[in-house]
């Protein structure tokens, strides 16, 4: 695993989402981001050393939480 193939985890993560409608809402926003990062984690799971790939994610999530300004009380 490399650092590399978890950029292309963001890359591609960015993509798919930016490929969606805008949500109106930066709560919105953050929940398409949160549906493809699941989506990528059930599918790709096994191709990266055990808990890396949902530690990225989870990771990557909440920074993206924090740039859109999101509370965490407003996530169900």
């Amino acid at each position: 695993m490399t650092i590399r193939s978890l950029a292309e985890v963001r890359a591609r993560l960015e993509e798919a989402v930016n490929a969606l409608p805008e949500g109106p809402t930066p709560l919105a926003q953050y929940e398409c981001y949160e549906m493809i990062a699941i989506e990528m984690l059930d599918s790709e799971f096994e191709l990266y050393q055990e808990g890396l790939l949902e530690d990225y994610l989870k990771v990557y999530l909440h920074l993206k939480r924090l740039e859109l300004g999101v509370d965490e009380a407003d996530l169900s």
